[in-house]
């Protein structure tokens, strides 16, 4: 992975929109993990403040972490460093 897809110095993926981090294929097992302050009202997704997800720590472009990282959505899984939707968020964000 080039050093210019470095999740950590990056997090534009999860703070782009609200209506990204959705919950898809999960088991009501693993979305029980997810505690319930990061949950959307509506419990489709991940609760977001504006564009941001909330379980999103640090500051986008410069150093971020997902607090809930190891139980994290399978829509965050599946997005990969360098891949399409990585490219949008990062240009939305100004992040080359």
């Amino acid at each position: 992975m080039p050093e210019s897809f470095d999740c950590q110095s990056c997090g534009a993926c999860c703070s782009t929109s609200a209506d990204w981090p959705r919950f898809s294929t999960e088991p009501d097992e693993a979305l029980d993990l997810i505690p319930e302050a990061l949950v959307s009202l509506d419990l489709s997704g991940m609760r977001c403040e504006n564009d941001r997800c909330l379980a999103l720590a640090g500051t986008v472009g410069q150093g971020t972490a997902c607090t809930i990282y190891a139980i994290r959505p399978v829509v965050c899984r599946e997005c990969q460093p360098g891949d399409p939707e990585c490219l949008i968020a990062r240009d939305l964000h100004g992040i080359v």
